[in-house]
């Protein structure tokens, strides 16, 4: 089978076990994992510092 094609990256991320324990919580309180809940952390926090770079409509999404 072959491997798909992604964007993303990974690294090695060190918290201390207070933060993970409370960052594994929250993860289950929100039905995700984990690594899924720090990369919503991530996103949200950047989005709201204006840090993400803006998208590009679709040109089959613009309207008139």
């Amino acid at each position: 089978m072959a491997k798909k094609e992604t964007n993303t990256k990974s690294f090695i991320l060190r918290l201390d076990s207070d933060t993970m324990a409370a960052v594994e919580k929250w993860a289950a309180d929100e039905f995700r994992s984990t690594n899924g809940q720090l990369q919503w952390i991530i996103a949200e926090a950047l989005r709201k510092n204006g840090r993400l770079p803006k998208k590009r409509k679709n040109k089959n999404e613009e309207t008139p």
